[in-house]
């Protein structure tokens, strides 16, 4: 049918009908078994939190200390990339459940609710991997592409990247404030600053009193070993959470966008924006649960709020559309994604020529400029028509 390069106006169409059908067909079958994985899923994770708060208050022993850490931190890598990441993105609205709608979920997270759905639900699905829209391309810290200029500050990428790794979700909380606006560009007062992040205090203050205050106090002298427990348990999960988002979006295969492709753009385009733009990594069961099917970053982008475990089957469907319209489907180990995303990160700390923006190549700009060219004939005709 073509390949990345020769897409037409019909076949971006026809690929977003193909991927419409595939949406209406998982969102007409949710049912009695998505609400069981769903209600399951949270007792399992409730469970091994109880597990590993209990554990850890006979933290003196070192065999009940590291088995708490490890209860407590699968229960916080679960109810953040599983549980609260899709339950916040609407996977489950349609269950009427107050308790696990989008609405007013609340996890295991400094990020409030309120700031994850603007910056991630609609910022970064809506504009996902357009340069100057969507803030994940390095969250105002990080430089993640050759169009963004350099500047000495980049140099520290890697060093960046592991900070911005260890306190992911502290990072994630202040996202939404761009802080870059007032510590780097100075287009941000310190009073705008402080407004802004008035909401998000308070959700950091509950985190942080619940962690590193309540529970150690509670296990009163062995109060030491639950407070390390806990701190390393937030480490565990910020780790693993960033490294599961950075395989998703960072490899170097992961594509880039100009605003332009913004302009009319049609379902199919944005369809295909999103295949290009994020990347897949492969393993079993076990490794999807734990990455919140984030695995399937790709079906993830097509389809936000469909509940995240339907993505290893619907796969399939959208491999074979990609191989069908000759796009490319990027998929790989974890370890090959993990070092192509840390390969970006070190190659953008050094100083180079920002790349020049290339509208007019690959699928979305050779269509921009199709499109662009048949509006202005077809005005044209209407003018000396009229």
């Amino acid at each position: 049918m073509g390949t990345a390069n020769t897409l037409t106006k019909e076949q971006f169409d026809a690929i977003g009908q193909e991927l419409d059908a595939i949406r209406n067909r998982e969102m007409a079958d949710l049912g009695e078994k998505d609400e069981k994985y769903i209600r399951k899923l949270i007792k399992r994770q409730r469970q091994l939190e109880v597990s590993g708060r209990g554990l850890l208050m006979l933290g003196f022993l070192p065999p009940a200390w590291l088995a708490g850490v490890a209860c407590l931190s699968a229960s916080k890598i679960i109810d953040n990339m599983e549980i609260g990441h899709n339950v916040m993105h609407g996977q489950y609205d349609w269950m009427g459940d107050p308790a696990i709608s989008s609405k007013g979920f609340d996890w295991d997270n400094t990020c409030t609710n309120t700031a994850w759905k603007h910056t991630h639900n609609y910022e970064h699905h809506t504009f996902t991997n357009v340069i100057n829209k969507d803030h994940d391309i390095g969250y105002g810290i990080l430089r993640m592409s050759e169009e963004q200029e350099w500047e000495p500050r980049f140099l520290f990428n890697p060093v960046l990247a592991v900070i911005v790794s260890t306190f992911f979700q502290h990072f994630v909380a202040i996202q939404s404030l761009q802080l870059e606006n007032y510590l780097i560009y100075k287009t941000k007062t310190r009073e705008e600053l402080k407004e802004e992040f008035r909401p998000m205090w308070k959700k950091m203050r509950k985190q942080l009193f619940k962690d590193y205050l309540l529970f150690p106090a509670l296990a009163g002298p062995f109060a030491p070993f639950v407070f390390a427990g806990n701190i390393s348990a937030n480490l565990v999960r910020n780790l693993w959470a960033s490294q599961v988002i950075f395989n998703g979006h960072f490899p170097e295969h992961a594509e880039q966008f100009p605003e332009s492709v913004l302009e009319n753009e049609t379902r199919g385009q944005w369809y295909v924006r999103q295949m290009l733009g994020s990347a897949n990594f492969e393993g079993g069961p076990l490794l999807h649960l734990m990455s919140g099917n984030l695995s399937f970053q790709i079906e993830h982008h097509l389809f936000p709020d469909i509940p995240a475990h339907r993505y290893a089957r619907i796969a399939t469907d959208v491999r074979a559309i990609c191989e069908k319209y000759g796009l490319p489907y990027h998929t790989g180990s974890m370890a090959r994604q993990t070092l192509s995303a840390w390969k970006r990160i070190f190659k953008m700390s050094l100083p180079g020529k920002p790349k020049a923006k290339q509208d007019n190549k690959g699928p979305l700009g050779g269509l921009r400029a199709k499109v662009t060219r048949l509006t202005s004939a077809t005005d044209s005709d209407s003018r000396k028509a009229a």
